[in-house]
């Protein structure tokens, strides 16, 4: 499997994260963490604290829906897994989320930020993680 790094779209979406980060932070108080915004929207809260929830979950879903308008075709999308695995994945970040108080978002913008010891552990913890999946995938499984 080849990787595609986009370094400018990826240093773009980074700081278009960072920016809505901060003025959230600057307008609501809130941290923004992505399973927290989530969770706020599924289970019952206030209707003012469930709106600007609503806010961002659409602007987090609405991207190729952008796409589309500046360019005139949807961006090709590839999931070189099954559903199958994509449900067993999010079940194991769902889990993961869950132990760690938050999602990488959370801890690794926000929380690191704060210089939080607890969610520079927890980042530490994604990033190990992550290569390690990253190894046994491409080089001892060969997928």
């Amino acid at each position: 499997m080849e990787t595609a790094f986009t370094p400018w779209q990826s240093m773009g979406g980074g700081a278009l994260i960072g920016l809505a980060t901060v003025l959230l932070m600057l307008t609501l108080g809130r941290i923004m963490g992505a399973t927290g915004i989530l969770s706020g929207v599924l289970l019952p809260s206030a209707p003012s604290d469930r709106t600007w929830r609503l806010a961002i979950l659409l602007g987090m879903v609405s991207g190729p829906v952008v796409i589309l308008a500046l360019t005139g075709q949807m961006p090709d999308v590839d999931v070189p897994v099954s559903l199958p695995m994509l449900l067993l994945g999010g079940f194991i970040v769902g889990v993961g989320v869950t132990f760690a108080s938050g999602c990488t978002s959370g801890h690794g913008i926000c929380g690191m930020a704060r210089l939080s010891r607890r969610s520079i552990a927890a980042t530490a913890t994604f990033m190990i993680s992550t290569g390690l999946t990253v190894f046994v995938v491409r080089h001892v499984l060969g997928v």
